[in-house]
């Protein structure tokens, strides 16, 4: 399963800007004219989630930055197909964006939609959340080359995992793990769960031995001294938990996935209007209201403009129909 990294972000030129629509000048702009009426803010996602909290903070700066309200709508349902089937299938004409998810390069591939990350112009990534991998507090591991050795040598099915439901994020990064350590996606068996929260309690209690959730969704546990994060799948250590070490720094295992958020509206923007958008998030990107905001809730923060964003979507659609082909969730 291949990893998108920060590194696809680096990687990409702007060879995509055009295709992605982000101009930034054009005549419209310097005469005022975009945007000069609300804008919807379409969130796939339930109110009060982490989607909805981040899309809520980038609108405010938005509308305060461009001076008409960002209206943040949530449109939920159909396992995240119906809110991002209403950025897709709204009218090009910057009056409805959205924040589109991880989510968008896995619902295609399990059957839920035909829509994928082509279906939209890429304006900017701003959010990935790694996954962590946690066990209890009372594990025998002293750290990750010890619960991998354990992995490796013990039959399929011995360890029993959690984070998520069966092909969500946390389970596909598990498998992406396993398929890096020369094993197969199912050797650790996958328990499905109603989210992180849950399977952290059942973690603590016993009833699974690895937690695969991103840091920030383990905290409270950990923070408890109830479970203990042994590494995290990224390119580099998160500073907020500058303790645990990647696979990378301990295993020579250079993989690495997670949750993302971004922004993006329906395909075939004017690129004037999509310009005028990316130089405004990335302005509230590095706005310290946003940067602080994301940090007290122990988001990870990182910009990718719209080439950077289109590159980092294409990668990551590879790595996760590796992976559900590989958990055997994969469709047609």
């Amino acid at each position: 399963m291949a990893s998108f990294t920060r590194r696809t972000l680096l990687a990409a030129s702007g060879t995509a800007l055009a295709t992605a629509g982000a101009g930034l000048a054009a005549p419209a702009l310097a005469q005022g004219r975009y945007p000069n009426r609300p804008v919807q803010v379409i969130v796939p996602w339930g109110a009060g989630g982490g989607t909805d909290a981040t899309a809520r903070i980038v609108s405010s700066l938005l509308e305060r930055d461009l001076g008409q309200p960002f209206n943040v709508v949530n449109r939920t349902g159909g396992s995240g197909v119906v809110g991002h089937s209403a950025i897709a299938t709204a009218q090009p004409d910057g009056y409805t964006i959205g924040m589109i998810t991880v989510e968008i390069t896995m619902m295609h591939w399990q059957g839920l939609t035909d829509l994928r990350p082509t279906s939209y112009t890429p304006l900017a990534l701003m959010n990935s959340d790694p996954p962590g991998v946690t066990v209890a507090q009372n594990a025998p591991f002293a750290d990750i080359r010890a619960l991998a050795e354990a992995i490796r040598t013990r039959p399929a099915g011995t360890f029993r995992a959690s984070g998520t439901g069966q092909g969500g994020i946390w389970h596909l990064a598990l498998v992406g793990w396993l398929q890096a350590m020369g094993l197969r996606g199912d050797h650790v068996r996958w328990v499905p769960s109603n989210g992180a929260a849950p399977a952290m309690q059942e973690l603590a209690a016993g009833g699974v031995d690895i937690v695969t959730c991103s840091i920030p969704e383990a905290r409270a546990m950990i923070d408890a001294n109830r479970a203990r994060a042994l590494a995290i799948m990224a390119p580099a250590r998160n500073p907020m938990f500058a303790q645990v070490p990647t696979l990378n720094e301990t295993l020579g295992i250079n993989y690495s996935t997670g949750a993302w958020r971004g922004i993006a509206g329906p395909r075939n923007m004017p690129a004037e209007i999509a310009g005028a958008l990316q130089a405004a998030l990335k302005r509230a990107y590095d706005n310290r209201e946003f940067q602080e905001f994301m940090s007290s809730r122990g988001f990870g923060t990182v910009w990718g403009d719209a080439a950077q964003f289109a590159s980092f979507m294409a990668e990551g659609d590879r790595a996760m129909g590796d992976a559900m082909r590989a958990a055997g969730l994969a469709r047609g």
